[in-house]
């Protein structure tokens, strides 16, 4: 009774102090809707027969959530049993939050296109070794204008993952509780590559509204200081300044200024101290059904606030909601076009490499204003 009066007074007192709270709690209650999964992450007690007691929970732990940053590890391993998208489309299912753009969706992005203006997203590939770039790409010539014959030919190779170069994280990149997205095991990957959730689950490409947040923007700065925590209000407040409403399907890449750091002051390690999204904002995405994450870093704050986890957020992203994340885009170019268009949405295009049992792969996605 005393835990139920504690949370009910937490709620009168956020409900008047913070209009932020309100879209959080939306968010939670959203997601307490959500269809159960049809499996559930081993190791974490089912809570879905319990949503009073979850929802009231919620209540109470969202103050201390808005003002402290740090969550335990307990409290992101319930995450991935309250956000889980295990089962919704299916057993076997292989696409995850992709399922979510549809031909409906693909013929609205289409008409976004007015202007007719592209830029890249992809950062220049990085040839050489630094403090964010431990695997540079291997680029050579093979046949140049003084070899015999007519041609020119070279030879690229790349270990994309980590935090230089621009890619997309198939949904088997990344396991937790010794499984991957939809209860796939661990073990499914092996040297031959990903028996399931493999890249080429979205061969076909990603076609659909892409919506750019500029963080550094709405700030009034050139970028996020390094350990600059993305939270569910700057979101909102992102929402409410560029007066647009990020929904089902729609491909979401947070700018956070990472590139325009590097070139200011070098490149750093980013992998110990970067800005990026905090666990506790991963709610959110699922409550409005994104379909695709992306950002200019590799997405999670460093560190990570959260005991525990390293990376909660790619985690969550990947594993629970089975949603493919774009990592190290550059995102300088689409925020100028969108700061000159006056609009933050556009067509966003891309397609991966068809490596069979790949885990991601290296791309070049476009903006169409």
């Amino acid at each position: 009774m005393v835990f139920f009066t504690c949370a009910l007074v937490n709620l009168i007192f956020i409900m008047r102090h913070s209009e932020r709270v309100k879209s959080c709690l939306a968010s939670y209650f959203a997601i307490t809707r959500t269809q159960v999964p049809a499996q559930h992450p081993p190791g974490v007690k089912s809570m879905h027969n319990n949503k009073l007691i979850l929802a009231f929970l919620g209540i109470a732990l969202m103050s201390p959530l808005l003002h402290a940053q740090t969550m335990s590890e307990q409290q992101v391993d319930g995450l991935f049993e309250s956000l889980s998208n295990w089962g919704r489309w299916g057993e076997s299912d292989q696409k995850g939050t992709v399922n979510l753009i549809t031909p409906e969706t693909r013929v609205a992005a289409a008409q976004l296109v007015r202007s007719g203006v592209s830029v890249s997203m992809a950062h220049e590939v990085l040839e050489e070794a630094a403090a964010d770039n431990f695997s540079p790409y291997d680029h050579r010539m093979t046949s140049i204008g003084s070899s015999p014959g007519p041609w020119s030919g070279d030879f690229i190779g790349v270990s994309y993952h980590g935090y230089a170069h621009s890619h997309l994280d198939a949904l088997c990149h990344r396991f937790q509780f010794g499984t991957m997205y939809n209860g796939y095991p661990e073990d499914e990957v092996t040297e031959e590559g990903c028996g399931q959730l493999a890249i080429t689950a979205f061969e076909e490409g990603v076609f659909g509204r892409g919506i750019v947040m500029d963080f550094p923007r709405l700030r009034g700065v050139d970028w996020l200081e390094n350990g600059t925590a993305i939270t569910t209000d700057w979101l909102d407040e992102w929402e409410a300044q560029n007066n647009i409403r990020v929904g089902a399907g729609d491909i979401v890449l947070i700018r956070t200024g990472r590139w325009a750091r590097r070139r200011a002051l070098g490149p750093w390690n980013l992998a110990a101290d970067s800005a990026g999204l905090h666990a506790s904002a991963v709610a959110w995405f699922k409550a409005r059904d994104v379909a695709l994450i992306g950002s200019d870093s590799a997405l999670d704050v460093k560190p990570s606030q959260v005991e525990g986890y390293d990376s909660p957020v790619h985690a969550l992203v990947l594993v629970a909601l089975g949603m493919p994340i774009f990592d190290n885009l550059d995102l300088e170019a689409v925020a100028e076009q969108a700061q000159q268009q006056g609009r933050t949405e556009f067509l966003f295009t891309t397609a991966p490499l068809r490596v069979t049992g790949g885990t991601g792969s290296p791309l070049n996605p476009i903006a169409t204003f």
